[in-house]
């Protein structure tokens, strides 16, 4: 070989895989390293970063230019231009005809080698030369098309491929046309060609799964796609067993080796015979539905059997790969191939009303290129689903789906009664997976269901028919009917046998239903539960004995932190329940307290505050003041009320309701207990952090007891009692107690649940506080990014994450981009919030503070006046959060020069902090801070020696000697004591640590 040898790699899209092969296999074959993804990259490999290896290492990229190729979905565009980008070389093989269009301007001066339309020697002369330069005589192989007993040639990438198209058809070719439109599939695709390639002898593969997923159009496809690798390629309808030996007496003919007068066994077991011989051929048993009927009937020897079916079965014999219905990237993809200018969330809408089935698409296509608007389509879909699905069989199939199903259930009724049952309960379920234990649990009380009590195996016997009839995916936990095939069933069912249908259906739903919507122990159960309720929810919502489930059901998807699917569900069931009860009726009252519930968890508290108000209103006058549900709304309308931040309100109502609920329900009842921590929190809203610690303290005891460790309410008041500990300022305790809540929240709710954020959120707010600021940062940056995606970028949630990542930015002494995103969350928070909302004045006066650190004293000025201003009037003058903003205001003017007005509202601020807080807290010691710096600006230096000796001593044993805020200490201390005359003192200070001193803006 004239040119040294490359590591190259191979580029191409699923369509063209036998060019990839033959490419990679001749190159191997000169010397080069080779890396072809269907090769080398093993199941479960991330794609992105074995791509990314790949051309890396390679020193040429190979790239086989077809029509498809430059398609802007496919990954090959990622491959080609990283190839341009890293000035790797590039070499482009072109293996179809392409118009000067198809390929982009930035490759169009690139020169091509064409391989298309040349014999296999030629070929691999252009593709040796294209890579390494000219080559010399190379000895030919045999002519693609001969045949012989001879055994292929093979390495690594197993038997040699021959040249794409270069061999023409196969000799002995009877496959149907080829379907123009199939997309998809390539996954499987490769797994099917490898599985192929993977065995020395015959290999066998088989694909199973409902009737009209596709199976057939992918063997269909594979059959053309490398046609060219095979001599001998037979399609046989093998729906009837006992018609096999004649396809293969057809076969035996055409390969002439049938001898005259022989009968169809004898003619079999000629031909079984002679494939043993024979290499590159496939035998396709196209819907082979009867396993044990192919014992004797499967051919062996160097070649290919791939068999489509219905029947799971045949996993239990040969190597089989189950089809599913499309993913929704597929459909959509097929749609907007098949149906010009249908915008894709037309196509996505589509695509979910058809359930992604195959068929299915192929139908509705078909129907809506001839007349039919998408939009049109999809209303019909929800109320003729029959009729739509009887329209037509697309090109490929043998038959639309509507009559698919007929036959299939005809054929189930007739051979097996007590399937089509089950089927018919199915078809009144939703279309998600149904568990089998739900079966099990209620079978003596289903009337529509005809069980022998000695038939131990049941439901096991009729789920298996369902699976071999293609109507149901069975596992070993659910079983599974498409929507459109419960549609079909559902409008071929008589109207008494659907009445008593649903009625099972609601005796079933209501009977696996948990008692407890809160435990997460239950919440797989209510997943599954809810999917089928909501599916039928017009139904549903009709059946009295289902009310109390459904009101669970929203109460459950609340907890779980899926407040919009609750709201929505809510919404729909308030709405029915309405019209047909009254707006006073219990089962109404109880839905709109989970409606106000799920819309104040979205953030919209003005809007739950209305319906929650409504619901007290009437629970009042129908149930009276000390009904649990009265008390229930009345505790609703208080947390409500503390979200608004009226938190004076809150902290009456919260105190009234838990006044109730100890006479009522009792000390210990877990609705009491949660107006107990309710109280508690809204004593923290108001500053009183000694009182609302005890509470919360005593509280936690009692769900512990009460509940369990593991309770999300007890996970609330553990996570709730970090928070008390953390006001009081004792941060080291508070992490260690935030860090464990976090663990559990994690295991127990998953890593986004809402309450999860919310730990998070309080860990990094915690670790601001000990000064840990990049960590802070960056556990701050992790929750804002999560509660975005969960909760949405205008969520109270989300906006109090980007508050309190900006202050950890200002913190880190990064203050344009705190200032920045301080900007956008008072933004959104005026706006969501209002401008007197407790979140609102935070976030302006973390403002101020970023303005304050960016020196543009005067406009933080005047915005701590007017939050300051505020705070007074909203909080009142001794809260905490008015206490923050007075100190900052201080530091401000002493910032501006005006040290005497800093001294006089330093030295008030430093009084109250003594009071609220005592004189240990954290902020109370940087208050004294700050008052001591203004005192030395004033010249007094003496009294700044004694406070901020004081001050410092308390720090280091409150926060520690390494905390910022003790080094500023230290170092403002050591200030002092130069302008006293003092510096070997100072020096010895500052020998123990300290930064430069500096005010400490409060947050």
């Amino acid at each position: 070989m004239p040119g040294a040898a490359e590591s190259v790699f191979v580029s191409y899209v699923g369509a063209d895989r036998a060019w990839a092969e033959w490419v990679a296999w001749h190159l191997r074959e000169a010397g080069h390293h080779v890396e072809l993804d269907v090769w080398d990259w093993r199941t479960g490999d991330n794609f992105i970063e074995r791509m990314d290896r790949a051309l890396g290492r390679a020193t040429a990229v190979v790239a086989l230019f077809s029509s498809s190729y430059f398609d802007r979905a496919r990954w090959t565009r990622e491959e080609w231009t990283s190839a341009v980008a890293r000035r790797r070389r590039l070499v482009p093989l072109t293996i179809e005809p392409l118009d000067g269009g198809e390929v982009p301007d930035i490759l169009a001066a690139v020169i091509r080698k064409d391989l298309h339309g040349l014999d296999e020697q030629a070929a691999i002369t252009a593709l040796r030369e294209a890579v390494a330069g000219p080559t010399g005589p190379l000895t030919a192989p045999p002519f693609p098309g001969t045949t012989g007993a001879a055994a292929p040639s093979v390495d690594a990438g197993g038997v040699r491929p021959r040249l794409p198209g270069g061999a023409g058809m196969p000799e002995v070719w009877n496959v149907p046309r080829r379907n123009p439109h199939f997309i998809g599939r390539e996954a499987t695709m490769t797994r099917v060609r490898e599985a192929l390639l993977a065995g020395r002898q015959a290999v066998v593969q088989a694909l199973h799964g409902l009737g009209g997923i596709g199976k057939t159009q992918l063997v269909l496809e594979y059959a053309h796609r490398f046609a060219s690798q095979y001599d001998t390629v037979w399609w046989i309808d093998a729906e009837q067993a006992d018609q096999i030996p004649v396809h293969y007496t057809e076969l035996a003919a055409r390969l002439g080796i049938a001898a005259p007068g022989a009968g169809t066994g004898h003619t079999t077991r000629t031909l079984i015979e002679h494939l043993r011989t024979r290499e590159r051929w496939l035998i396709v048993p196209d819907n082979a539905e009867e396993p044990g009927a192919f014992e004797t009937l499967l051919p062996t020897g160097p070649g290919h059997v791939l068999i489509t079916s219905r029947n799971p079965g045949w996993k239990d014999l040969v190597p089989s790969h189950g089809l599913d219905v499309f993913p929704r990237g597929d459909s959509v993809a097929y749609l907007t191939t098949r149906i010009p200018d249908i915008a894709t969330q037309q196509a996505d809408s589509l695509a979910d009303g058809l359930g992604d089935l195959p068929l299915a698409l192929a139908q509705a296509a078909g129907v809506i290129t001839t007349g039919m608007t998408p939009d049109r389509y999809r209303r019909l879909l929800n109320d003729m689903t029959t009729r739509l699905m009887a329209n037509g069989a697309p090109p490929g199939y043998p038959a639309h789906l509507a009559a698919t199903v007929d036959i299939a259930t005809a054929r189930l009724s007739n051979a097996h009664p007590q399937a089509t049952e089950l089927l018919r309960l199915a078809a009144f379920l939703g279309p998600d997976p149904i568990p089998t234990a739900w079966l099990e649990t209620t079978v003596g009380r289903l009337d529509t269901l005809t069980v022998d009590p000695d038939d131990f195996m049941w439901p096991q016997s009729a789920l298996q028919h369902l699976s071999r009839s293609g109507l149901a995916r069975v596992d070993h936990e659910t079983f599974q009917v498409h929507r459109l095939t419960q549609a079909i069933v559902r409008d071929h069912t008589g109207e008494a046998d659907a009445t008593a249908a649903e009625h099972d259906v609601t005796t079933l739903l209501a009977a696996i239903a948990p008692s407890d919507a809160v435990d997460p122990v239950g919440w797989p159960t209510w997943a599954a539960l809810t999917s089928h309720l909501t599916a039928g929810l017009h139904t549903a919502a009709q059946h009295p004995p289902l009310h109390a489930t459904l009101i669970r059901a929203a109460r459950y998807l609340c907890v779980s932190g899926q407040s919009r699917a609750g709201r929505d569900l809510a919404a729909t069931l308030h709405a029915t329940w309405t019209t047909a009860l009254g707006e006073d009726h219990p089962d109404t009252l109880g839905i709109a307290q989970y409606l106000g519930h799920a819309t104040a968890d979205l953030g919209t508290e003005a809007t739950a505050r209305r319906i929650i108000e409504d619901t007290l209103e009437r629970r009042l006058r129908v149930l009276g003041p000390d009904h649990p549900d009265t008390l229930n709304s009345a505790n609703d309308l208080a947390a409500t009320l503390a979200r608004l931040g009226e938190y004076e309100q809150a902290r009456s109502l919260h105190q009234k309701t838990l006044d109730h609920r100890r006479r009522v329900l009792g000390p210990d009842h877990p609705d009491t207990l949660n107006s107990a921590n309710n109280l508690a929190s809204a004593l923290d809203n108001l500053g009183e952090y000694a009182q609302s610690h005890r509470m919360v303290e005593d509280t936690l005891k009692g769900r512990r007891r009460v509940l369990g460790p593991d309770h999300p309410d007890t996970q609330t008041s553990a996570n709730d009692l970090a928070s008390a500990v953390a006001r009081l300022g004792e941060y080291g305790e508070a992490r260690r107690m935030f860090e464990e809540i976090l663990e559990g929240r994690r295991r127990v709710l998953g890593p986004d649940h809402p309450d999860t954020l919310t730990s998070a959120n309080n860990l990094a707010a915690t670790l601001d506080s000990l000064g840990e600021y990049e960590q802070a940062r960056s556990l701050h940056k992790d929750t804002l990014d999560h509660r975005r995606r969960v909760l949405g970028p205008d969520h109270p949630g989300t906006l109090t994450s980007a508050n309190n990542l900006a202050s950890a930015l200002d913190n880190l002494g990064e203050h344009e981009q705190a200032r920045s995103l301080h900007k956008d969350t008072l933004d959104h928070r005026r706006r969501v919030l209002g401008p007197d909302h407790p979140n609102t004045l935070t976030s302006a006066n973390n403002l101020a503070s970023a303005l304050d650190n960016l020196g543009e004293y005067e406009q933080a000025r005047s915005l701590h006046k007017d939050t300051l201003d505020q705070r007074r009037r909203v909080l009142g003058p001794d809260h905490p959060g008015t206490l923050t903003s007075a100190n900052n205001l201080a530091a401000t003017l002493d910032s501006l020069g005006e040290h005497e007005q800093a001294r006089s509202l330093h030295m008030d601020t430093l009084e109250r902090h003594h009071l609220i807080l005592g004189p240990d807290h954290p902020d109370t010691l940087n208050s004294a801070s700050n008052l001591a710096t203004a005192l030395a600006n004033l010249r007094q230096f003496r009294a700044a020696e004694q406070i901020l000796g004081d001050a410092r001593a308390r720090s280091r044993r409150v926060l520690g000697e390494n905390h910022p805020d003790t080094q500023r200490l230290t170092e403002n201390l050591a200030r002092v004591l130069t302008a006293l005359g003092r510096p070997f003192e100072a020096h010895r200070l500052r020998a123990t640590g300290g930064k430069k001193g500096q005010r400490r803006k409060r947050r």
